[in-house]
C-alpha cells in the first residue's frame, strides 16, 4: 500500500490533540504572580486574556504583552506596516518592550519546567483547571511564597 516508501509512516492518523491556554502574569523581575484557569480551545492570546480575571486584577496597573496582546491596554511592541520595513524608532521602541518582556517570558518558561505542563496533556480535560491551579501553588511555594 506504499508504505515501505521513504516518508511514509506507519501511523495513518494521529490522534486529536486538545489544547488549553491559561494566561500568566509576572513581575519584572521573574517572579510569577498568577495563572488564570485554562481557555479550552485553540484561541488566540488575547481571548485567554480577557476571559482570565486578569483584566480587572491588573485594571490600575500597567502591562507588557506581545504582539497577540495588541488591543488589550497592555503595552505591546510595534507591528510592522504592510509592505514597508519598521522605522528606527520603532525597532528601538520594540527592543525595549521586549527587553521588559525578556523577564517575564522566563518566568512562563520556568512554569513549563513541570513536566505536565511542558509536554501534552492526556488527563480529563475537566481536571487540567486542578493541574494548573496545583504546579502554579507548587511554583510559589518553590518561590518560598
Amino acid at each position: 500500500m506504499g508504505l515501505d516508501k521513504p516518508g511514509h509512516h506507519d501511523v495513518l492518523r494521529q490522534a486529536p490533540r486538545h489544547r488549553v491556554q491559561p494566561a500568566a502574569a509576572a513581575t519584572l523581575a521573574g517572579d510569577l504572580l498568577a495563572v488564570s484557569a485554562p481557555v479550552p480551545g485553540s484561541r488566540h492570546d488575547i481571548h485567554a486574556w480577557r476571559q482570565s480575571h486578569f483584566p480587572e486584577a491588573f485594571a490600575e496597573r500597567e502591562g507588557i504583552g506581545d504582539l497577540g496582546y495588541i488591543g488589550s491596554g497592555l503595552l505591546t511592541p510595534r507591528r510592522k506596516p504592510p509592505g514597508q520595513e519598521r522605522s528606527a524608532g520603532d525597532k528601538i521602541a520594540n527592543r525595549s518592550v521586549n527587553t521588559l518582556r525578556a523577564t517575564v517570558e522566563r518566568a512562563i518558561a520556568h512554569l513549563k519546567n513541570w513536566k505536565i505542563l511542558a509536554t501534552r496533556y492526556r488527563g480529563p480535560l475537566t481536571r487540567f483547571t486542578l493541574v494548573t491551579k496545583t504546579v502554579t501553588a507548587l511554583a510559589f511555594y518553590k518561590k518560598g511564597w
